[in-house]
């Protein structure tokens, strides 16, 4: 939606009907325009307080403009107006999770309302994971997936539901291929899962298992040469990959880009990845591009990562003991045993949903700090490059996509690693240990921009950020990060995200 759309459906939106308006507002959520439905949703809900689509259309601007507190409260409103609504009842439930408060209950009145929604389903199985519930949620995700075998979202939240609690992720999904052994599905699920869980000689077997039961096929090879790759074999990935055939997708072709980084072969992985730019999901592809060019001495790495504009380091501006209650606060947050599947995390657990979304003041207001600081980041970036993934000529709104908190102990750490799916990353320090060294030879627990160690042993980062409590680190989803090991005491962190603004609308 452009600005004079915009503009002009603002200025027509119909207060005086409720069914009008929730229509109106939603072309304009629809149209990347939410903050500007917040004010006229006020309007609407006090011109028709008792109506639930006024409430409704509030609670939805509030939600996509990441406002969960708002949209809880919008939503409650609406729930009570319209009970028997299945949609708004899901909607009620799910905005109370994202706030942090107990939300089973809601959820299981929705269930009521609509029994075979499975997305009701697992936001219940989430919101008994947060209150505490775990063995209840697995029970109740295992339930559901005995009766329905092929529920693939089902399969994949209860495998993340194990995988933290410490338990096998693949069970269920076993259980369903002895069920189902030539559903491709299945088969791709528990390569994937075996793959998230580091767990190669499984995901080997998983392949293999693939292969007995539908034949050779090429997103089989793919994975058999990416499986390869990832323990070593490089001459076996060679072979896999060449079966596999070329692949003009990006959501295949990182694999074998990353393969040939590994390999060293640098000028293969660019001439593989460049024609791909520009088309649906290449933003992944950027990170390997980077490796690519800067092995081979390309004036594009400095292009894409060499600006020290990117990276900006900064102090919240929060009191010590601010920054210890915040701590401690957090740490009952933790409630996992085992870090998630899929992630960097190494020797410590992660919080689950979007930490920044929950609605205590403490963090409410760490958020709005946040986002401040993000906006005074923004504000210095260089001028908008459209062939840049992290110069956009739109960039607002700045929104959360995704936060969290991870806690390390002992010598744990992060791998090198991306979020290729955001515009910005974030790393924000609450406690270090206390035997952290001050610039140390080793760096141990330092932060690491630039490298990707695992796939480029010698590549030296772009810069090394000191933790201290209350610093804030903001840098390219796309730059490859992760962290030194440190030797003992406790590290705990928050990162988020911020959404890449949408490009096809004007400002």
């Amino acid at each position: 939606m452009q600005a004079a759309e915009a503009s002009d459906r603002i200025a027509r939106f119909p207060i005086h009907d409720p069914a009008a308006a929730l229509g109106a507002g939603l072309a304009l959520i629809n149209g990347d325009r939410a903050e500007a439905v917040i004010p006229l949703a006020r309007r609407l809900t006090e011109a028709h307080p008792r109506s639930a689509q006024a409430h409704q259309l509030l609670g939805l601007a509030a939600r996509a403009a990441t406002d969960s507190l708002t949209a809880c409260e919008a939503f409650a409103a609406a729930a009570a107006l319209a009970p028997r609504d299945a949609l708004i009842a899901h909607s009620f439930a799910r905005t109370t999770l994202e706030a942090g408060r107990p939300a089973a209950a809601f959820f299981a009145a929705a269930a009521a309302l609509a029994p075979q929604d499975g997305s009701v389903i697992l936001g219940h199985a989430a919101a008994l994971f947060h209150e505490g519930r775990a063995g209840e949620a697995i029970a109740r995700l295992e339930t559901m997936l005995a009766a329905h075998p092929l529920w693939l979202d089902g399969h994949r939240s209860l495998a993340a539901l194990r995988g933290q609690m410490g338990e096998n992720p693949l069970a269920n999904i076993a259980a369903a291929l002895d069920r189902n052994p030539r559903s491709p599905e299945l088969h791709h699920l528990a390569i994937a899962i075996a793959l998230q869980a580091r767990d190669l000689p499984r995901a080997e077997a998983a392949v293999q298992a693939a292969r007995a039961a539908l034949g050779d096929a090429a997103w089989l090879s793919l994975n058999a040469g990416h499986i390869a790759s990832e323990s070593g074999a490089i001459a076996d990935a060679d072979t896999y990959f060449a079966a596999a055939g070329a692949s003009a997708d990006p959501g295949a072709a990182w694999m074998h880009a990353r393969h040939l980084i590994r390999a060293a072969r640098p000028e293969a992985a660019a001439a593989l990845l460049e024609p791909m730019l520009g088309q649906p999901g290449a933003h992944a592809l950027w990170p390997y591009l980077s490796l690519a060019w800067r092995m081979t001495g390309d004036d594009r790495a400095q292009w894409l990562e060499g600006d020290p504009r990117l990276v900006g380091v900064y102090d919240i501006g929060l009191p010590a003991e601010d920054l210890a209650a915040l701590a401690q606060h957090l740490r009952g947050l933790h409630l996992a045993k085992a870090a998630p599947l899929d992630q960097s995390v190494r020797g410590g657990t992660q919080t689950d949903g979007n930490l920044l979304l929950r609605a205590e003041p403490a963090i409410r207001d760490l958020k709005a700090r946040l986002l401040a600081i993000v906006a005074q980041h923004v504000a210095q970036l260089p001028e908008a490059d459209p062939a840049h993934p992290t110069l956009p000529a739109r960039r607002v709104p700045q929104r959360i996509a995704g936060s969290w908190s991870v806690r390390l102990t002992g010598a744990g750490f992060h791998t090198d690693h991306v979020h290729p799916q955001g515009w910005f990353s974030s790393a924000l320090y609450l406690a270090l240990p206390e035997t952290l060294g001050r610039g140390e030879a080793d760096h141990a627990g330092w932060l690491s921009l630039g490298e990707a160690r695992e796939l480029v042993p010698g590549l030296a980062p772009y810069r090394l950020v000191e933790p201290r409590q209350g610093r804030l680190v903001l840098f390219p989803s796309t730059m490859w990060h992760g962290t030194r090991p440190f030797t003992a005491g406790e590290r705990l962190t928050i990162a988020f995200d911020i959404a890449r603004p949408r490009q096809d609308i004007a400002p």
